[in-house]
């Protein structure tokens, strides 16, 4: 293998309870999200506009559309032979197959994938997280400050501070406490769980956490404190542009309306970051006679046949006669029947509407599955 400066290690194995219906069936990471996309492709499409083009994703929990999904990487041009996609599962032992035990831990099994590239840098990314990044520039940051380990924050507000893992810093951003999601937090400054290490300062800490029987062998917990006790060189890179983790049903469902406005916040069709997908194989969308949207969001393959308003269609979804469909999110492969109302819901993949239903209302966000109905109060 050709030697790499840096290697992304992308983990995609997040159950995303909170997700409900949503989750019941793929991995967080995977679940749609902006009509065409899926969560994981934020992540690597940041991998491709950063020049990083050697990405191990650590998949674990529902792995099968996101194995089908990733397929060679070729949708994000990371297909090459010297790098590209690689699909790294739960490591297996002499008695089975086992589930990681936390981030570190599901590094910490990888190490031979990253010795093989030999790197300088490794970027530890999550899957299921909205934004778009240059890591090039963290990683001129990093190097700038002769870091061992440099942790992209965001300023929160305090009352939400308690969510994240937090930390102080001094005058130059050298982190000095750090706090995984403190009860009274005594900074702004949150993790955005992007992390760019020395691979050498890694390595050393992934062997000696996996020793320790009491570690939970977690980043936030447990590698990054320990690394802070034995005085390394840690920084915060202060990151000021949008992210957000749409981990519930009114974050994710809020995220997606705000597609819908004239200057949204993230710029899903940013040409200079651009986004890639692998959902491409649909036919052009179609709007039959008495078929309207107005706007929307209308993703390839999509039949449409009733009035749809201020909405996400994804992929391959249908929309009978004289069917209604307003502020709602509708995943691939789903559909309304003829004279259905639905209206504030999110249909999830393959869902149906059967004809003339009536679903949703003005105080609520139904949540429509494949086999069951959820409703969340905004």
């Amino acid at each position: 293998m050709r030697r790499k400066e840096t290697v992304a290690m992308l983990l995609a194995g997040g159950q995303g309870s909170r997700l409900g219906v949503l989750t019941e069936k793929i991995a967080k990471p995977a679940v749609s999200f902006g009509g065409k996309y899926r969560m994981i492709d934020f992540s690597l499409s940041n991998c491709v506009n950063s020049g990083i083009d050697t990405v191990g994703v650590l998949i674990q929990y529902k792995p099968f559309i996101l194995n089908k999904y990733l397929g060679t990487g070729s949708a994000w041009g990371l297909d090459e032979e010297s790098g590209g996609v690689h699909i790294l599962p739960p490591y297996a032992t002499e008695k089975g197959g086992n589930w990681y035990q936390g981030t570190a831990d599901a590094i910490y099994h990888n190490i031979d994938f990253i010795d093989g590239y030999d790197p300088e840098y490794v970027l530890i990314l999550s899957g299921d997280h909205l934004y778009q990044m240059d890591y090039n520039l963290m990683l001129d940051y990093h190097k700038l400050m002769n870091a061992e380990l440099t942790v992209a924050v965001k300023t929160v507000p305090m009352s939400e501070a308690s969510r994240f893992g937090i930390m102080s810093t001094d005058e130059e951003l050298r982190i000095t406490r750090f706090t995984e999601k403190p009860k009274e937090p005594d900074s702004d400054l949150a993790s955005m769980g992007i992390y760019i290490f020395t691979w050498k300062t890694l390595r050393e800490a992934l062997l000696r956490d996996h020793e320790q029987q009491d570690s939970e062998h977690d980043f936030g917990k447990n590698i990054i404190p320990t690394l802070l006790g034995q005085g390394r060189r840690l920084f915060a890179y202060v990151f000021n542009g949008y992210w957000k983790d749409v981990g519930t049903i009114p974050s994710y469902y809020a995220t997606q309306m705000e597609l819908l406005e004239e200057n949204p916040a993230f710029r899903i069709f940013e040409r200079r970051m651009r986004i890639f997908s692998n959902l491409n194989e649909h036919a052009p969308g179609y709007v039959g006679e008495g078929g309207s949207v107005k706007d929307s969001l209308c993703c390839n393959g999509c039949e449409v046949y009733g009035s749809v308003r201020h909405s996400v269609l994804s992929p391959g979804v249908y929309i009978g006669p004289n069917a209604v469909v307003e502020d709602s999110v509708l995943l691939p492969n789903s559909s309304v029947g003829e004279g259905a109302v639905v209206k504030r819901t999110i249909l999830n993949e393959g869902a149906a509407i059967a004809a003339l239903e009536r679903v949703g209302s003005e105080d609520e966000i139904c949540v429509v599955g494949t086999g069951s109905t959820m409703r969340v109060k905004e």
